[in-house]
């Protein structure tokens, strides 16, 4: 058993991964026990990811707030805590707060065997959040 006691810092997401404020608490970062990488991300009012994926996939647990997710050239789906949304490997898409409320998950994702968790991509278009 392996216990970690809280006390890390929150930082704050890249502009090159999201659009707006965005803070992230790590939880834990893939290593050779386990492959698994997960945080605790909270969204401001209108902030987002940019478009990504991941290569073996992404499950997210909404625990507070209200937030939308979509995948490339899918309709925006609305996201309330408790909600549990799984991305299948590969799958383009983006996730953040709607424009009036914050939103956070927990955002749990595998490595491959390169270490690679996610693939960073454009920025979403207001268009594309308004949608």
């Amino acid at each position: 058993m392996k216990f970690t006691k809280s006390g890390g810092r929150t930082g704050a997401g890249p502009k090159d991964w999201f659009t707006g404020t965005v803070q992230i608490d790590g939880i834990r970062n893939p290593d050779g026990e386990s492959a698994i990488g997960c945080a605790h991300v909270r969204f401001a009012p209108g902030a987002r990811t940019a478009w990504h994926h991941h290569p073996k996939g992404q499950t997210l647990y909404v625990t507070d707030g209200i937030g939308l997710v979509a995948r490339r050239g899918g309709t925006v789906q609305e996201i309330r805590p408790g909600d549990v949304v799984y991305i299948e490997p590969g799958e383009e898409h983006w996730h953040g707060a709607t424009p009036e409320r914050f939103m956070a998950h927990i955002a749990m994702q595998e490595a491959d065997a390169d270490g690679q968790v996610v693939t960073w991509l454009d920025h979403v278009t207001d268009e594309e959040y308004g949608a």
